[in-house]
Parts: structure tokens; sequence; C-alpha cells
């Protein structure tokens, strides 16, 4: 056994005596224990002691480890699930939260997040520190980690083994997110904001091939570990932008190697290799034996945290031998997977309230007594219906169009989605930019709120008269059906009734149409769904991640409806030159209210996730941000054998 080190017993020893002192034990010590620690030392050295000794006796009451774990024990697995199938691998081509997931893993940034900081905060990773920004914001110098490796692969053959990361790397990542040949949804970010850079694309959207031998001011590696970004103007949001797993460091070689197949040989520095892609089916990872190791070194924040702390603190990361996910679209074969051991954890348990919760929304003492803990957050996320701007039925900007948007809008029963579907685990989204997030403000009281009888006297007064089979036809007397993109599982089922539902109560018909999430998140590239639902989660904590959605210029990339208001454009234009500040907070709300006129979203929710926690599993916790939690967890093998 190692021996301890001075951080983690003075830990230990804290957390103990909090743990102690809550659980009324902290009295003044007897004489004899006082008496054992008077024998001559530094004063340094008596707190340490006596704080080891206080940790020692306290831990195996309250079950945090007695020593700090330097190396993992065989074959931890963590196993898993998404509710729906990957696209790639290709950081900056992916834009669903399920590959971005295990690209967390595969693949490093320059910035990630403290785990348990709230709210959060930046923290170095493949950079030394955070970066160093000149005093007009526009120049920033990161220092990059020697000796990160990437994972062995063959497109690495007749290179230096092993291949370490350098700033070049860097150099070629942000000058691939702007290769129209990748059409990455995330180029937005970096179009028109450093120096030199959009020459070079639009050379190449004239020759075909992107030169990425030539030079750009703006991206300069300024020797092998030392990465410069010089922008054309101060951007607020960077530091959060080179915390995003689109910007993901990737070797050329190995991009050039895989070609257009590279979406499914993800090569990264990350702590994860992945093993195996079985495609609708299984996604098995494996710990890197190239990883750095890297400690368990966070403070606690929150009610909870200090559990977490004494399970985790001083461990060397990964602990995670093994991460097998399983694409399990249904909630009811998620729940018997969870029940059954099969997973380790469950994000669906809101589904199954009245199995999961009592009354007071607490945790049943039938799981309690399992040992099973609960988590639960709201996300900062928000879900919306879009209608594509595109679209000669539901597109456009006319009078007309914008109130048949708003009717159907104002149709569907919001309230009755929360109470019957999600079983009360969500809350209204009232903007945007959802509850937990900069820019989001609790007083803005939505236009478009549920008002079917409204939204019958919009259609009667913009020409959509109800035909005598009752159903409702355009203003030139056509057939008006809406067709509106949907998944294939028996919650989609349930969304699609409460849809047409509402649909009928204003006359509108609406027909269904079935397929994969992956197809559908292609066909909103090209502006081809006519509705959709979807979901968007913070990738950064600011509203302009949110607003960014709605963006005329950001059709093809992250704007599914292909929105284009000129109006909006401006208020969101003005808005990027503005720090946090009221100003900007005014334009966020100017967006809100004419995103809202125009009739380019129904609002959804932001959900609950209740998070279900098997007794094995050490140090979970969701974050706003990340979502390979894994990263962070580490297995207790005899408890799980004993199940």
């Amino acid at each position: 056994m190692k021996s301890q080190n001075p951080r983690f017993c003075l830990e230990r020893g804290r957390l103990a005596r909090k743990l102690l002192k809550n659980a009324g034990w902290m009295s003044p010590l007897p004489a004899r224990f006082r008496k054992v620690l008077q024998f001559p030392r530094s004063p340094l050295k008596t707190l340490m002691f006596t704080y080891c000794v206080i940790g020692f006796f306290a831990a195996a009451w309250f079950g945090f480890p007695l020593v700090s774990a330097q190396t993992t024990d065989a074959h931890k697995t963590y196993r898993m699930a998404f509710p729906a199938d990957v696209t790639n691998f290709d950081p900056p081509y992916v834009s669903d939260v399920y590959s971005s997931t295990v690209n967390e893993a595969v693949f490093e940034r320059l910035l990630t997040y403290d785990y348990l900081a709230r709210p959060v905060k930046l923290i170095p990773m493949a950079a030394e520190t955070l970066p160093e920004i000149s005093n007009d914001g526009t120049v920033y110098t990161f220092r990059i980690r020697k000796n990160i490796i990437f994972a062995d692969d063959p497109a690495f053959d007749g290179s230096e083994k092993p291949r370490e990361l350098t700033a070049e790397d860097f150099v070629y990542t942000f000058k691939r997110l702007l290769d129209p040949k990748v059409r990455s949804p995330w180029a937005f970010l970096a179009e028109g904001k450093i120096a030199g850079l959009d020459a070079v694309v639009e050379r190449a959207k004239q020759t075909g091939t992107f030169d990425y031998d030539a030079p750009v001011d703006g991206l300069r590696a300024l020797d092998r570990y030392t990465f410069q970004i010089s922008l054309t103007a101060p951007d607020y949001n960077f530091s959060y932008i080179a915390a995003h797993t689109p910007l993901s460091v990737m070797a050329r070689e190995v991009v050039e190697h895989y070609g257009d197949n590279i979406g499914a040989h993800p090569v990264g520095t990350g702590p994860y290799i992945l093993k195996q892609w079985l495609r609708g089916s299984r996604i098995v990872l494996e710990k890197n034996p190239a990883y750095r190791k890297t400690a368990w070194d966070f403070e606690a924040n929150e009610e909870g945290d200090d559990l977490l702390v004494g399970q985790m603190l001083g461990k060397l990361m990964p602990q995670v031998d093994r991460v097998e996910i399983s694409i399990i679209e249904e909630d009811q074969s998620d729940w018997l997977a969870f029940n059954r051991n099969e997973l380790d954890v469950t994000i669906r348990a809101g589904a199954f309230r009245d199995k999961v919760f009592d009354a007071d929304n607490s945790l049943k003492r039938t799981w309690a007594a399992k040992g099973v803990r609960l988590n639960r957050v709201i996300l900062p996320e928000v879900t919306y219906a879009f209608f594509n701007f595109k679209d000669p039925v539901v597109g456009g900007l006319e009078k007309e169009k914008i109130a048949l948007r708003r009717a159907i809008i104002m149709a569907y029963n919001r309230e009755e989605e929360i109470r019957l579907i999600r079983k009360g685990q969500a809350i209204p989204a009232t903007m945007p930019i959802p509850v937990g997030v900069t820019g989001h403000d609790p007083r803005y009281a939505p236009l478009n709120t549920y008002n079917p009888e409204l939204a019958n006297k919009l259609l009667d007064e913009f020409g959509y008269k109800k035909a005598s089979d009752g159903w409702r036809r355009l203003p030139n007397g056509s057939p008006l059906a809406l067709k509106k993109s949907t998944g294939t599982t028996s919650l989609d089922r349930f969304f699609d009734e409460l849809w047409k539902k509402s649909m009928d109560a204003i006359g509108v018909r609406m027909e269904f149409l079935p397929g994969k999430f992956a197809d559908h998140i292609k066909e909103t590239t090209d502006c081809r769904l006519q509705m959709w639902s979807a979901a968007w989660t913070a990738d950064y904590p600011d509203g302009d991640n949110f607003m960014q959605l709605l963006y005329g210029p950001n059709t093809g990339q992250s704007n599914n409806g292909c929105y284009q208001s000129p109006a909006f454009d401006k208020y969101y234009e003005a808005s990027q030159y503005l720090p946090d500040s009221p100003e900007r907070n005014r334009l966020f709300l100017e967006m809100t209210r004419q995103m809202e006129v125009d009739g380019a979203w129904a609002l959804g929710v932001s959900r609950v996730r209740s998070v279900l926690i098997h007794p094995w599993v050490m140090g979970y916790k969701e974050h706003p941000i990340l979502n390979a939690t894994w990263l962070y967890l580490d297995i207790d093998t005899v408890i799980r054998n004993r199940k």
C-alpha cells in the first residue's frame, strides 16, 4: 500500500470532522486522546496527525476510502445507455449529444470544466493553464502540456512514436473546423473571428481544396508547445469555445489516413479509445494505455459533494477500465435493464415517477434501502418544435404564414405534455435561453401561450377556412396538411397523439413521418423537414449558445428551422460585441420577442433529469455542460459482485 499524501490526509480528516460534527459526535477530545497527540511535533504535523486519526476512525463508519487509491482494480466496467444512436465520431462534424459524449472521452480540448464547481468554472485540459489574454481581448496564448500522447494507431506508422501532441495540432484543428468539405455545423464558432482564416476558406471554396499548409495570421504555433490565436475582435465567449468538443484536437495524419471514414476511427489523446461500434446497438470504450494519469482533485461545492470527495479524492483517473454503452430507445427496456443490474445508472427515472418517488418527490425507501442514490437537476436546455422557413406551406414571413405558425404554437397543449407525458419532470420554457444560463430573464412573459380559441380566430382571420369535412384549407383553397417528422419509440407516439389532439382542436390535419434521429439530423442541414421537435443543451453557459440557433447565417449548421429574420439577425449581431451586461440582456429579450412574433419555434420545456445510481458507482454527479460522467467515476467491484 502506498503512503498517504499530505493533502489527501488533511482533506479526509476535514471531511470526517464535518460528518462527525453533523452527526452530533464531535465533542471535545477525551483527555487520553489529547495526551496521545501531545508528543513533540510541529503544529502542522500535529494538525495532520489529528485529522488522519479522525479520518481513520470515521472512514469505516461513513464508508469513504481510507487511502488515496493509486492503482485501479482490474475489470471495472461502467454500463450505461443512450436513448438514440450516435451519428459518428468526427468532432467538428457531429452535433448530437450522444456522439459528443463519446468524443469527450476519446479526445481532449484546450480547456474543460471543474467537475464539482457550480456555477461552472473553466480549468485547463491540454493547456497547462488558462490562456493569457491580451489587454484588448483579441490575442489568446495557450501553453500546451508536454508529453501528451495520441493513442497508438496505424495512421502513425512511419511517424515518430509515440506521437506527441504539439501546438501545430491545434493550428490544424482550428483550420479544419472551417474546411468547406467537413461541412461542420459548428463553423460559426470561428467564421469571421480569426485573423486571416476566412481568406483561406474562400480560396478553398473556389478551388475545392483547403490548403492546410497556408499560413494564417490568427493561428500560430509560436513553438512546439505554444499556440496563439488572434481574433478580429474581442469575443467574450472564446474561452468557452476552446472547451467545446467540436474543437477537440486531432492529428492530421489520422484524418488523412482515414479520409471520408474518419468518423468511424476517432483517435485522440483522451482517457479512452473506441474499441467497438455496432451501429444502432452498442459502443465499447477501453482505457487508453497512452493516457497520462491525472488525480481526482475537486472541492465540494454543493450539498452531497462531501460524499463524492470522500469517495474519490486523490485517485488516479480514469478508474473505469471499460465503458459499455447500449442503444436502448424504449424507456421501459432501459428501466428493466437497470432493475436487473445490467445498467449502472439510468437517466430515465422520471418516466417511472410512481415507482421511484414518494408523494414529496423524495426517493422511495425501497430504493434507498438498496443503497441506490438519486441525482436530480434541471437541465440547462430547451426543447422546441421548429418550422422550416423554406417550406412552401409553413415557411416565410408573409402575414398569413406567421398567423399559421403562431396558431399552431398556441394550439399545442404544453401543460398536458408536462403533466401526462413528462410526469411532472419538466418546467415550461419561457424563452430560448433556459434557467441557469447567463441571459435568462425569469420576469419575461411569453407571447404565444396556450390559447386554442385565439388560434382558431387567427386562422379564420387570415383565410385558413374550414371545409365541409371540418379540416382547414390554405388561403388559396388547397388542402392544408402539416407533415411533422417524428421518432419510432413509444414515447414518440405519445407526443404524436398530443400534437394530433392539439391540431384537431383547430381543424388542422397533421401527418407524422417517423424516422431515425441520425437521419433527421442530416435532413435538417438541408432544410428538408417541415416540422420537427428538437432539444438543445448548453455547450457553454451563455445565452449566445442558444440565440445562435436562430441566427440566419447559421442555416445549414445549427439553425435547424432555417429561420431567416433580418430584425432578429440585427439584434444578434449587435450582441456579439458586448460582454455579459444589461445591454446585452436587453438584446436577448428583443431577439426572444422577435422570434415569438415570427412564430419561429413552439417553445417546449427544460427537463428535470432524475438519475438513479447503483451503490457501487462512486463519484457520480450530473454536470451542466460535461456529459461523459464516467471520466470522474470509480466502480466498487466488491459491492457490485455482492448483488
